[in-house]
């Protein structure tokens, strides 16, 4: 396992055993666990990823910490929009939907607003960052 998945699993871990609250790096950010399945593997990936709320949805941003290429959780979402979320201690299925435009722009700022770090992952990335809503399914 990678240096990068062993902390994932790290921070996975400790959300789950402490009903959604992580320290570390990740004190005092939103963050939930997206669960995809892989676009290749068709086995189920989970990430922890900070969001937003929008009204009744979540809202997630495939930054990938700057990194040139999307996120696999992005691509797994593209492939395949039925995904589940851990919230706190909530977990529930939702739809995966790529938001753009004005929409993506709104949603985009209210993030740099609250997380003004991001803007570096946005010029490092040298590509646009996807914003994806996260809608509870019903039943």
């Amino acid at each position: 396992m990678s240096e990068r998945l062993q902390r994932n699993q790290k921070v996975i871990d400790e959300f789950r055993s402490a009903g959604g609250v992580v320290g570390g790096d990740f004190e005092g950010v939103p963050l939930l666990l997206l669960t995809t399945t892989g676009a290749r593997s068709g086995e189920p990936r989970t990430m922890p990823v900070t969001y937003l709320r929008d009204g009744d949805r979540l809202v997630v941003f495939a930054a990938n910490g700057g990194r040139e290429n999307h996120p696999g959780w992005y691509h797994n979402v593209l492939a395949s929009p039925a995904a589940r979320v851990e919230v706190g201690t909530q977990t529930y299925d939702v739809t995966a939907t790529v938001l753009e435009g004005t929409e993506r722009d709104r949603l985009w700022a209210e993030q740099l607003e609250r997380t003004p770090y991001f803007a570096g992952f946005q010029e490092r990335a040298g590509r646009l960052i996807p914003v994806v809503g996260l809608t509870r399914t019903e039943g």
